[in-house]
């Protein structure tokens, strides 16, 4: 059983959750959260902390977001789009129960240690064309998911490379990772 209550966007999400590895949930009902669900989640990460796992998309994006910036603290999970795809679209609720004990195995937190050998510079994601090159996007979301930060454009996985506090030494092991299977 897992401490932290679990944001997710809705019912089928709390199912795939509850039925993986057996947590409490809280429902956003979507993009458009309510005061109300925000002040629990307040709440619940004063009291047993939260952890956000939203789907890999757009409006999951939005939704981490709006909770990351008005709940300071929380821990982020990711799934990737191809362990969240289903037959009717992307999300949570297509996720086995193995990406989703994986994805919250994982999770990252805003605090924690600033690194060996420093923080990602701006420069790192150009040198490696992580930005600016054809297959950047492609890239970006591969070293996303060796990283366990999820997809996001350029200006994005930067500022999550320094809110996860990824380190130099993580992020030249996943970008060896990434050039071994020839990307």
């Amino acid at each position: 059983m897992v401490q932290e209550m679990i944001v997710v966007e809705g019912k089928d999400d709390t199912t795939a959750v509850k039925r993986a590895v057996g947590a409490d949930t809280i429902e956003t009902g979507g993009s458009a959260i309510g005061e109300d669900v925000l002040r629990r989640i307040e709440l619940a990460q004063a009291r047993r902390g939260v952890i956000i796992l939203t789907d890999p998309d757009a409006p999951g994006e939005r939704i981490r977001k709006i909770v990351a910036e008005r709940v300071p603290g929380c821990k982020h999970a990711f799934l990737t789009k191809d362990e969240a795809r289903g037959r009717r679209g992307i999300g949570v609720e297509h996720a086995s129960d193995a990406a989703i004990q994986r994805a919250l195995e994982v999770v990252r937190s805003p605090e924690g240690d600033s690194g060996e050998l420093g923080e990602i510079e701006w420069n790192d994601l150009l040198d490696t064309g992580l930005i600016v090159q054809p297959s950047s996007a492609r890239r970006r979301e591969r070293m996303g998911e060796l990283l366990g930060i999820g997809y996001a454009n350029g200006k994005q996985f930067y500022k999550r490379c320094l809110m996860f506090r990824i380190t130099r030494v993580e992020f030249l092991a996943a970008l060896e990772q990434l050039e071994r299977e020839g990307l």
